[in-house]
C-alpha cells in the first residue's frame, strides 16, 4: 500500500529540497506545507506517510497535529526534541529525533574542549597577554587517562573513537550497560557513581529525559576527581547549574567545557546564565555549536530524510523517542 507523501512542515531552500528528493530516491513525493494554500493543508497532512518538522508547535496550526496520526513517522530535524511539545501528539504516531546526525562534528568539538582544558590553552593565553611566560607550568596528558562517557549512543561512540586515538581508556554508561563499540568498562545508569569516580574526563552526551534531568548535582560532582574535566554538549538541565558553579569555584583545578546551557535562544528564546561561569578561568564556553554548521547541515538533513524513507518503505525507523523523552 502506498504510504503517502513526505510532508515537510517548514521552509526549505532549493538546495535542501534537492537533498530531500535525492534521499527519498523514489520512495515517495515530497509536499511542502509552506507551498500550499490554507485550504489544502489538512488534506496533505491526512495523506502524509511521513512528516519532517523542526518544531510542530510553530509549524502546524491549532488542531492540525491530530491529522497526522496515521503517518508512519514524525521525524524531527533536531537530535533532541525535549524542547518541542510532544506529549499532546497522537499517541499512536511514531516520533523520532535526528539522534547522532551530527556525531562527527560534535565529537571533534568535545575533543577540542578537552584538549583546551587539559593544556590550559585559554588560561595561558591570558597569562601571555599579561606578560607572564609560564613555559614550565604544568599541563596534562590525556594518554593513559580515563574518558567517561555518560550517554553512549552515536555521539558517545564517535567521541570514544577520537579519545581512544589519544591513548585514553573508555568507560561508559548507557541504559543497556552494553555496546557493540569496544570499551574498557561499561555499565548501566545504576553504576553512574563508579563512572564519576573513575573519570579524568567526563563527557555528557545523554538525551534530556525525565530520568536525566538534574542527574548531575552537588553529590555527584563531589565524587569526581579534584582535577577532572567535565564537558557537556547535551543539555544544560542534566547538570544542576548552581551546584556546578559552586563546585568550579571551590575546586579551581576542576574544569568545565560548557556547550549546552540552561537557557538558550533556540529552546527558550534567549540566552542567560544564572551564574557568571565565563568569569571563571576553569570554564571554557561555546554557544551550543558543537553540531557544526555550513555543509554539515546537509549531512544532518540527509540522515533525517533517510529515516523518513525507511518509514515510507515500511521499514522500522531509527531513533524513536520513548515516553520519558516527551518533556513538554
Amino acid at each position: 500500500m502506498n504510504a503517502g507523501p513526505l510532508v515537510v512542515t517548514y521552509l526549505m531552500t532549493a538546495r535542501s529540497r534537492a537533498i530531500v528528493a535525492e534521499e527519498l530516491a523514489g520512495a515517495g513525493e515530497a509536499l511542502y506545507l509552506t507551498d500550499l494554500p490554507p485550504e489544502a493543508r489538512a488534506g496533505a497532512l491526512r495523506r502524509a506517510g511521513a512528516v519532517l518538522a523542526n518544531d510542530t508547535s510553530r509549524e502546524l496550526h491549532p488542531g492540525e497535529s491530530s491529522l497526522i496520526g496515521n503517518a508512519r513517522l514524525l521525524q524531527f530535524s533536531a537530535a533532541g526534541v525535549d524542547w518541542v511539545p510532544t506529549r499532546d501528539l497522537p499517541p499512536e504516531l511514531p516520533v523520532a529525533g535526528n539522534k547522532g546526525a551530527s556525531a562527527e562534528p560534535m565529537a571533534e568539538h568535545i575533543a577540542a574542549l578537552v584538549l583546551a582544558a587539559a593544556k590550559r590553552l585559554f588560561i595561558e593565553h591570558d597569562e601571555l597577554k599579561r606578560g607572564a611566560f609560564n613555559q614550565r607550568g604544568p599541563n596534562r596528558m590525556l594518554r593513559g587517562a580515563i574518558c567517561g562517557i555518560l550517554g553512549f549512543g552515536v555521539v558517545g561512540v564517535a567521541t570514544a573513537q577520537l579519545m581512544r586515538a589519544f591513548g585514553m581508556k573508555i568507560h561508559a554508561v548507557n541504559r543497556r550497560g552494553a555496546s557493540e563499540e569496544p570499551t574498557d568498562w561499561i555499565g548501566t545508569t545504576e553504576r553512574l557513581d563508579d563512572l564519576l569516580r573513575a573519570s579524568d574526563v567526563l563527557v555528557i552526551s545523554a538525551a534530556l529525559t525525565t530520568a536525566t534531568e538534574g542527574l548531575i548535582g552537588g553529590r555527584e560532582l563531589a565524587l569526581m576527581k579534584e582535577d577532572a574535566i567535565l564537558v557537556n554538549i547535551a543539555r544544560g538541565e542534566i547538570v544542576d547549574e548552581a551546584a556546578l558553579y559552586a563546585h568550579l569555584t571551590a575546586h579551581p583545578r576542576f574544569s568545565a567545557g560548557i556547550d549546552a546551557w540552561w537557557v538558550e535562544p533556540v529552546r527558550h528564546g534567549r540566552f542567560t546564565m544564572g551564574y557568571p561561569f565565563l568569569d571563571l578561568p576553569n570554564v571554557i564556553g561555546s554557544p551550543h555549536n558543537s553540531a557544526g554548521g555550513g555543509v554539515w547541515r546537509d549531512v544532518s538533513l540527509r540522515r533525517a530524510v533517510a529515516n523518513c524513507r525507511r518509514a515510507l518503505l515500511g521499514e522500522t525507523p531509527l531513533n524513536l523517542i520513548g515516553p520519558d523523552e516527551r518533556m513538554l
